[in-house]
């Protein structure tokens, strides 16, 4: 069984490892904070200083980090994976980041003899917890057959999409339609709320029809009990909408949901609701309802 070692063990990445231990891999972290790594530990994890070391034993390196700033700096900063990393091994990238900067990772591991995927997820920590995330896969063909059963253990929709990068471009499509659905949702709620409506009716009728969608179903939820706390930050969501708003550029067009959705989220930001869920998108309105685009 595949020897894997797994960086970037927060919100999303501790209940994936634990997944991947509960299945019986033999898996490895790099434990900066014990206290955070001890549930992991105590399923089994062993733990290393650094990067580079863990990627030493390891066949199949998993990352789960916050940004594309963070992925370079592991693979291949001090101490990272790309200074113990031996030939053969599978990188399997499951944060999302730049597709273009993904292509480049790749060729420089491609260089050392070693793969690199690009595998993004949908779901939430929920699916994280429960093993069903959606995970949108892009890179060589091979490492995604060898790493079949990995996925399955950590995801219920597996999708191979293409050659390097693909999986991040994937994640950023998905991105776009669901911070659209949300703000469908955000919106919904304020003028089911002006027009003086019983908006739990409102949130079961229109979960009843075409008009659903899971952000309307379960962040509208939130949204009416007031509940701000992060299943996907802010933070993270600004991240993805600024990602998506580089890709458009790249690729010119006219997306005009992408601008609207970074346009919200950019100042969301600004108004300090970085650590709020995505259903705080609401708040930019306030009591008051005086933001305006």
């Amino acid at each position: 069984m595949e020897r894997i070692g797994f960086i970037g063990t927060g919100v999303m990445g501790r209940p994936m490892a634990a997944n991947l231990l509960r299945a019986g891999y033999p898996l490895s972290i790099v434990a900066r904070d014990s206290a955070k790594a001890a549930s992991l530990l105590a399923l089994g994890a062993s733990s290393y200083a650094s990067a580079e070391e863990l990627a030493r034993v390891s066949d199949v390196i998993i990352l789960m980090l916050p940004d594309t700033k963070a992925v370079e700096q592991v693979l291949f900063g001090s101490r990272g994976i790309a200074q113990g990393v031996k030939e053969g091994s599978i990188v399997v990238d499951m944060s999302t980041i730049s597709a273009a900067e993904t292509v480049k990772f790749s060729s420089r591991l491609e260089a050392m003899k070693c793969d690199l995927l690009d595998a993004p997820v949908s779901g939430g920590e929920s699916g994280a917890e429960a093993g069903t995330l959606g995970i949108m896969v892009g890179g060589p063909q091979r490492a995604f057959d060898a790493c079949s059963r990995i996925f399955s253990t950590m995801g219920k929709t597996i999708v191979y999409a293409g050659p390097s990068g693909c999986g991040q471009k994937t994640k950023l499509v998905n991105q776009l339609v669901g911070a659209t659905n949300l703000l469908g949702a955000v919106e919904g709620i304020r003028l089911a709320r002006a027009a003086g409506l019983n908006l739990e009716t409102t949130l079961k009728v229109v979960t009843s029809g075409a008009a659903s969608s899971w952000m309307w179903t379960n962040l509208g939820a939130k949204i009416l009990q007031e509940d701000f706390a992060p299943g996907f930050s802010m933070r993270l969501q600004y991240k993805d909408v600024s990602l998506l708003k580089d890709m458009t550029v790249e690729l010119g067009g006219d997306y005009p949901a992408t601008r609207l959705v970074y346009a919200l989220f950019e100042k969301a930001i600004e108004l300090g609701l970085a650590q709020q869920g995505n259903q705080g998108l609401i708040n930019l309105w306030g009591p008051d309802g005086d933001y305006s685009i």
